[in-house]
């Protein structure tokens, strides 16, 4: 039996107990869609996650650890996404401010006239790459004009759940092809490979899912049934939007601030605040009738008091029309407790099956039975998508197995840009599509849609581990470790 790299003095347990926790979860999970189908995250979920790593704490002082290990390994998982708490945090009063201050109305506003029905589904797309290239970060795509644009979809009768898609392929885009995205540089680093030349590789891989998906969503929005919003429903929108706020360009201040920030590099955290504290600000201003009212009384303390309230718990519309005042009320920190619950949940699970060695030797009897560069790629893909679902978080999904994988290409021969773009196109791109992961966890909570419900419409992020394993197969652009070190040589040149 080896022993474990990442927990020394304790030999790796047996893949029977490894699977053990893994198989009861799933087990479980299935019961809980069946049972309570898309409300299954809103609780079920949570209960069967901590049940199972209780199980997997059980199997861990089976394998020799003590309690105290266990519940440390535990507590460990939970910190990892501590940073990704507060951020949730922050989009759900940034959410509530933006409505408040008429951020978000006046973006459905404008949005609805200018966006065509027949190209909207592929224009978000493209709006949503646009941005996360420039910002880096799927999550604050996700939270500010995600949420507009879903706003646009209801507004012109499309459908929630192809918009929620064709979001979530824009924001991965971006993301995975900036420099400035975390999941980026991670996948670069654990590989110890040159970050422009990683993304580089990626192109291969990246820029035909993304046309596909582009293709794709221009087909869905030019179907005959799309858009059957009435010309009169989308008036009576737009009348109900002007009576309630005041719709102007000054109210994109708080959005053309947070976009700024992100593109300056200011870490995610301060520059949600921020972009919710401007909000309030610009609600105080020039929406202060509707803090007042929100605040349930007169004078600027009780406009003090709306704007309070918008970021614990969100915006209530008191719109006549129905659709308005379901598509605005909400936001706030309450509106993300349940997702804190759930990646809570989700992390005890991964760190006391990372703490056992669980998914060590799950991924170590993964690389036994490897034969050939194909067979390579597509445990790598398998791997990361099975590390997003037993640990819930996408970094760990990227950086267990990249480091465990990195002797594996050396050995074929293969360049480490290989793993590194395989790990982006698996571990980064496939965390959405898991409920109870963070990233499918925060998507759904923030544009509204369960994820299984969005997960068909997420073209781009299904097409690039589908086309990595193909690519594998083929022997398609996979770079042998000659060719990595004189494209590394020119880099450097270029760079000098």
């Amino acid at each position: 039996m080896s022993q474990s790299d990442t927990n020394p003095g304790h030999p790796l347990p047996s893949l029977r107990d490894s699977l053990i926790p893994l198989g009861i979860l799933i087990a479980l999970l299935s019961l809980s869609v069946y049972f309570f189908g898309a409300d299954s995250s809103y609780g079920p979920n949570q209960i069967a996650l901590l049940l199972c790593a209780g199980v997997a704490a059980l199997m861990g002082m089976k394998n020799g650890r003590t309690w105290e290990d266990m519940e440390g390994g535990m507590l460990h998982g939970i910190g990892l996404v501590f940073g990704a708490i507060l951020i949730l945090l922050a989009v759900g009063a940034l959410i509530g401010s933006w409505i408040l201050a008429g951020t978000v109305p006046s973006m459905i506003y404008y949005g609805v006239q200018i966006l065509s029905p027949q190209w909207f589904y592929a224009a978000s797309c493209i709006i949503c790459a646009i941005v996360g290239l420039s910002i880096g970060s799927s999550w604050t795509t996700a939270g500010t004009l995600g949420v507009a644009l879903m706003g646009i979809a209801a507004a012109l009768g499309l459908s929630p759940a192809v918009t929620a898609g064709a979001v979530i392929s824009g924001a991965y885009f971006g993301d995975k092809m900036s420099p400035l995205s975390d999941t980026t540089n991670v996948a670069a680093a654990v590989t110890s490979n040159d970050l422009f030349l990683h993304i580089r590789h990626m192109l291969w891989t990246t820029m035909p899912a993304f046309v596909i998906a582009l293709v794709v969503f221009a087909v869905i929005g030019l179907s005959a049934d799309t858009g059957n919003a009435s010309a009169s429903d989308i008036q009576a929108l737009l009348d109900a939007l002007t009576a309630e706020f005041n719709i102007s360009l000054v109210s994109l201040l708080p959005l053309a601030l947070l976009l700024f920030m992100a593109w300056r590099k200011i870490p995610a955290y301060p520059t949600l605040i921020i972009g919710a504290l401007v909000g309030c600000a610009i609600a105080l201003i020039f929406e202060p009738e509707t803090a007042r009212r929100l605040g349930g009384g007169e004078g600027a303390l009780a406009g003090l008091k709306g704007a309070w309230y918008s970021l614990f718990d969100g915006y209530k519309s008191t719109s006549t029309n129905e659709n308005v005042a379901e598509l605005l009320s909400k936001g706030g920190m309450s509106s993300m407790l349940n997702t804190v619950w759930l990646i809570v949940s989700a992390m005890a699970f991964g760190g006391a099956m990372e703490r056992a060695g669980f998914l060590e030797r799950i991924v170590n009897w993964a690389l036994s039975r490897v034969k050939t560069v194909g067979g390579l790629v597509s445990s790598t893909v398998l791997t990361c998508f099975g590390m997003n679902a037993a640990a819930g978080d996408q970094y760990m999904a990227i950086i267990i197995p990249g480091r465990m994988f990195r002797e594996a290409y050396s050995e074929k021969g293969l360049h480490g840009l290989n793993l590194s773009r395989t790990l982006e196109d698996s571990g980064t791109i496939t965390s959405v599509l898991i409920p109870w992961n963070t990233c499918g966890a925060y998507m759904s909570a923030t544009l509204g849609i369960a994820t299984f419900t969005y997960a068909p419409f997420a073209v781009f992020n299904l097409l690039c581990p589908l086309l990595a394993i193909a690519y594998g197969w083929f022997h398609f652009k996979q770079m042998p470790l000659a060719e990595g070190s004189i494209t590394e040589t020119k880099g450097e040149l270029k760079r000098a």
